[in-house]
């Protein structure tokens, strides 16, 4: 268990304390890439990777080392700071300009001083990237990310850069503490696999052992019932509904190959979800069915608990979810 301090820490950041960055639009394929610099040696590695990639980052560097370098050299980046910030109006003048990004403190009395100077904290490291994430990567973990990062359809850019970047708020903590106890334990307990690793990427899939009803299959078949990724679904709704019905199409070819490629989905004799947005999906060839009235009642709770989770302001199109389903065989002649 970490220490509370770190807890305190690490919520205070989430929740914006002292002005903390959370991040910005979570339907956008725009990350921002910040690289602590704590040598000339960093400093060389950091600009050699990112021009030979094409990229452009915030540097984090600390007044001391900032004070023999050349405003030309940092060219196209953004410069963020590092260790003690009462030395900041020396990198401002590095920057050109008032620096507004700081490296995450480690204890909170730190945060706070960032706080009085007008300074953002960076949040705590991300997992993976994820639309309009902030990502802080060693010099030496660069290379790789910046790889994965264009393999996944992202695009690095200086944490300035990030599209709607904004500071966090008491209800950025909150989702984050109802993803960790809620979503989390539930893909956990289910065997959910996560399925969204693209920018645009929507999708979940859980191997069951057993067919609910009303699937006109024998309680015994096994299925695969989908699962969305609703922050990355309700970011890309944000930008259009054509966007996000797009990203579902796709996804689906994510979940075709992972029936051919992973070995708990072998034996699924169906995809099915059970949504109210079943009419794209009908339209994408899947077959739709009538839940029981009382089935029916509490999925549709269950969806209004998480459009206020998410803060989902669009209604949904239909008000009554439904079962939509795909035999495997079809599903693959479709998504395969």
């Amino acid at each position: 268990m970490a220490p509370l301090s770190s807890v305190a820490l690490r919520a205070a950041l989430l929740a914006g304390q002292a002005g903390a960055w959370y991040g910005g639009h979570p339907g956008d394929p725009r990350v921002g890439l910040s690289v602590p610099v704590r040598s000339e040696t960093d400093l060389t590695d950091a600009l050699g990777t990112l021009r030979e990639a094409g990229a452009h980052a915030t540097l984090l560097l600390s007044p001391s080392l900032a004070g023999g370098l050349d405003r030309a050299r940092l060219e196209g980046h953004e410069v963020g700071g590092l260790g003690d910030p009462a030395g900041a109006p020396g990198l401002d003048v590095l920057a050109g300009g008032p620096v507004t990004t700081w490296a995450t403190p480690d204890r909170l009395g730190a945060l706070s001083a960032l706080g009085t100077r007008g300074l953002h904290a960076l949040p705590p490291g991300a997992d993976r990237p994820a639309p309009g994430a902030l990502l802080t990567v060693d010099p030496a973990q660069l290379p790789g990310v910046l790889a994965d990062l264009r393999r996944l359809g992202y695009r690095a850019v200086p944490v300035r850069d990030v599209p709607d970047l904004r500071a966090g708020t008491g209800r950025d903590l909150f989702l984050h503490a109802y993803t960790r106890l809620v979503e989390d334990r539930f893909a956990r307990q289910h065997g959910v696999i996560d399925l969204a690793q693209r920018a645009d990427a929507v999708m979940r899939v859980a191997p069951l052992d057993h067919a609910p009803a009303p699937l006109p299959l024998p309680r015994s078949a096994h299925t695969a019932e989908l699962h969305l990724h609703s922050p990355r679904i309700v970011g890309l709704a944000s930008r259009s509904a054509l966007t996000a019905y797009r990203a579902y199409l796709r996804s689906l070819r994510d979940v075709g190959a992972a029936l051919q490629d992973r070995p708990e989905l072998q034996e699924a004799q169906a995809v099915f979800a059970v949504t109210l947005f079943h009419a794209p999906l009908a339209q994408a060839g899947f077959t739709l069915l009538d839940l029981p009235p009382a089935t029916a009642r509490w999925y549709g709770l269950g969806f209004r608990l998480l459009r206020v989770a998410y803060g989902t302001t669009r209604a949904p199109s239909e008000d009554t979810p439904k079962m939509a389903w795909l035999p495997r065989a079809e599903f693959l002649k479709r998504y395969g």
